[in-house]
């Protein structure tokens, strides 16, 4: 072969090819190709929306770019979702019941049953999946919050990611909520977006929009007429509550008058549009144990003026929501490709009580609160922090009295499977409007509906099979023929709904609930009953007059549970989130990180330090004049770190805002080791002693324990990356990159706290109260 010429040895090889094809019949493979004229889908979830948080749902926020797409499509007055953020996701892309998807509550627990796996079940079918097979390119921005948060890592799996399951481009965050102005972990596509620092200007809302943008002029730039799904998942409005500044400005003031106020005129507004029957009964109060809203009037004026504060960040995020929305709308238009794009507008659940009766500048703090007494929570030190209330200092959420305006005029709030925690706007058009624009429709529908809609108006059927598997058939129907015709009836007669033991049951307008209290017996639950064609807001409890219909709803209820794996139930003694996989045990041992190691992922970094005591080791050739961050763990919301400055070494705890810095005193030309001691004492307590080459220099007892999800940014090596631990530092320095030779970081997790949970699980087995 080396002697033979090359350049006849190509020629032959082409004539044999040319011979081929000449005689062959070109076989490509088949391509997806949407139908001629199918329509682009744009699906648009907001988080913790309540349904009287919009103009065209009679708020008093400025929301004018929605409120001209409900002017020209149709608002539905009695759509339904979960009650909670993850089990609607998973409903909203495969149109199953959230238990039977494999996705019973929020992804943050991995207890071994199915319906709590923390992922869309591997069978199922999703809205991408389907539509990306049928010819449309499948782009999502946002929040995910569908996988397990042992596999956020870059370890993965990656199974449960988004583009796992039908998505060709992701940009957002897998996790279940993030900073606005300092976003803890993006994610694109299949890989994590590596950022130090943000620029001051930065929100995250806008960055989706642009994001969201650059993906559809990527598509129509390499296609002319291929269709796109955006599903556009919204962080907000979420807590933490965090605004643009121009944006809380513009509501300054509005909110003094407090959530009964607003609560009234948001409903006197509902009546005059329509938006609730003229002869809707207001219910009082939400008074119910653990739910409370306080009466505005009751407060003191230091609370007043924190909660107003709350509430005026709130409306900031909801108004910027709506100006994004414009300007996506804009662009749309400009580029031809509005006209013929499918809206679907609405939100995961309803408002979020998860501020508690007096909201919160700390949110993980106050989220201590949901499994023990929690002495943290301090409305002194939230109205210390009043000016910084909405910034990127503070992870802030308001009081559920709020919540309940909000949710106007329903009662209670996410969670719970009274109407307020589940019964939310929804807005349908497309391009330019639908021909029964403006008017309003009453039909219940129900989020596991939207998948066969879409499906339906984009000419696309649902596959029977995943994988060689049967599709497990969706709960839903489509609601399509009401888009045209308001006379038609419900393609949704009945529904179950569950979350942390409340139990809830609809059929032809009439509903059974239970609001169940944590860790009493299920059977110790009070069913209420409401014919809700007649009493909407659920003032009128018939449980006494109609035995009969309530002891029907409540079997109907038990069958539907059994059928979609909806048991074990959460009674609320917090076993969902102790028992955890055994493999997770590998992100206990003793880990090193060395320099340059991206941040380490949330999750993975709080099992080196989570209910447990644990030393941090770091090596490094110290000399004069070097300085910087050592390590870091945390951010705004809650952390630890060591750095230099100035010659000095300082141990800094951040106290979900409370901050304490230790001077630890002159580092030496030549320390070749720092360490970190921390003893959790139980009681929410840390003591700490700083080690400079084995000799203690500084010791401080008595900081607050960090749990509850803080330190929600993961461990930096020898830097501080976008939220800092210290605000302080990073106004003298920014992320404050160490600037001598450090070796290594290495975590050292020590014995569990005496009253960490996972000590006490099998006493929880054996206590736990039963269904019954």
């Amino acid at each position: 072969m080396t002697s033979e010429d090359p350049t006849r040895a190509y020629a032959g090889f082409k004539g044999r090819v040319g011979r081929i094809h000449s005689t062959s019949t070109p076989a490509w493979p088949d391509r997806p190709t949407a139908p001629d004229g199918a329509p682009n889908i744009l699906v648009m979830l907001c988080d913790d929306l309540g349904y009287a948080d919009l103009g065209c749902y009679g708020s008093e926020i400025d929301t004018p770019h929605l409120d001209r797409l409900a002017d020209e499509g149709l608002r539905y007055t009695n759509f339904h979702v979960n009650p909670m953020c993850s089990p609607t996701r998973a409903s909203l892309l495969t149109g199953l019941n959230p238990h039977l998807a494999g996705v019973a509550t929020v992804c943050h627990s991995d207890p071994g049953f199915p319906g709590y796996s923390a992922a869309i079940r591997d069978d199922a079918v999703t809205m991408a999946e389907a539509l990306r097979d049928s010819g449309w390119a499948t782009l999502m921005v946002g929040k995910w919050h569908l996988c397990p948060d042992n596999s956020l890592s870059e370890a993965g799996p990656r199974t449960a990611w988004p583009c796992q399951r039908g998505f060709d481009r992701y940009y957002g965050f897998l996790d279940g909520f993030t900073n606005f102005h300092q976003p803890h972990r993006l994610y694109e596509d299949n890989h994590v977006v590596h950022v130090d620092d943000y620029p001051d200007d930065y929100y995250f809302t806008d960055d989706l929009t642009d994001q969201a943008l650059s993906m559809v002029r990527e598509v129509r730039s390499g296609h002319p007429t291929k269709p796109w799904l955006l599903y556009f998942a919204h962080g907000a409005v979420h807590a933490p509550l965090q605004a643009r500044k121009a944006d809380m400005a513009k509501y300054r003031g509005r909110y003094d008058a407090g959530w009964d106020q607003v609560r009234d005129q948001r409903f006197a507004r509902q009546v005059q549009m329509g938006v609730v029957p003229a002869d809707t009964v207001l219910p009082p109060r939400n008074s119910e144990p653990n739910y409370e809203a306080r009466p505005w009037d009751e407060l003191s004026t230091n609370e007043q003026a924190t909660f107003a504060r709350y509430q005026e960040v709130y409306a900031g995020m909801v108004d910027n929501i709506d100006q994004n929305f414009g300007r996506l709308r804009a662009e749309l238009e400009a580029i031809g490709e509005w006209g013929n794009t499918v809206v679907v507008f609405t939100s995961d659940n309803g408002a979020s009580r998860e501020g508690r009766a007096d909201g919160t500048t700390a949110y993980f703090r106050t989220l201590i609160g949901e499994t023990r007494p929690n002495p943290l929570d301090s409305t002194e030190v939230d109205h210390e922090r009043l000016d910084l209330i909405g910034g990127p200092q503070t992870l802030a959420h308001y009081p559920q009295g709020w919540a309940m305006a909000s949710g106007t005029p329903f009662r209670l709030y996410k969670i719970n499977t009274h109407q307020g925690g589940h019964q939310v706007p929804l807005i349908v058009s497309r391009g330019s409007g639908l021909p029964d624009g403006g008017s309003f429709r009453c039909q219940y529908q129900h989020v596991t509906d939207v998948l066969p809609t879409v499906l339906e108006l984009a000419g696309v059927d649902l596959p029977e099979e995943r994988h060689g598997r049967p599709v497990p058939p969706p709960a839903g129907t489509s609601f399509a023929p009401s888009l045209e015709d308001s006379a038609k009836p419900s393609t949704h007669p009945e529904q179950y709904y569950e979350q942390w033991g409340h139990r809830g049951m609809y059929r032809d307008g009439w509903s059974a609930v239970t609001c169940h209290q944590r860790r009493t017996r299920f059977s110790e639950d009070t069913w209420e009953l409401y014919h809700l064609d007649v009493d909407p807001t659920e003032t009128r409890d018939l449980a006494a007059e109609e035995p009969d219909r309530l002891g029907e709803l409540q079997e109907a209820w038990e069958e539907a549970a059994w059928a979609n794996q909806v048991f074990p139930l959460d009674e609320g003694a917090n076993l969902v989130h102790l028992v955890r996989p055994p493999w997770e045990e590998d992100l206990e041992a003793a880990q090193t990180f060395y320099p340059g190691t991206p941040t380490v992922e949330r999750y993975r970094a709080s099992k080196l330090i989570n209910f447990r005591s644990f030393e941090v080791r770091v090596v490094l050739d110290h000399r004069d004049g070097h300085q910087g961050m050592l390590v870091a763990h945390g951010d705004q919301g809650g952390g630890y770190a060591l750095y230099v400055e100035a010659g000095r070494l300082f141990h800094v705890h951040n106290g979900y805002g409370t901050m304490t810095e230790v001077d630890c005193g002159p580092m030496a030309d030549g320390t070749s080791e720092v360490a970190l001691a921390v003893e959790a004492a139980g009681d929410l307590v840390w003591n700490t002693v700083v080690r400079v080459d084995g000799a203690a220099v500084a010791e401080t007892r008595g900081l607050a324990v960090l749990m509850a999800m803080a330190p929600f940014e993961g461990i930096d090596v020898g830097i501080d990356r976008r939220s800092p631990v210290s605000w302080s530092v990073y106004e003298r320095h920014g992320p404050f990159p160490y600037t001598g030779t450090l070796h290594s970081v290495t975590y050292l997790p020590g014995e569990l706290a005496p009253d960490a949970g996972p000590l006490w699980v099998e006493a929880l087995r054996e206590t736990a109260v039963r269904y019954e």
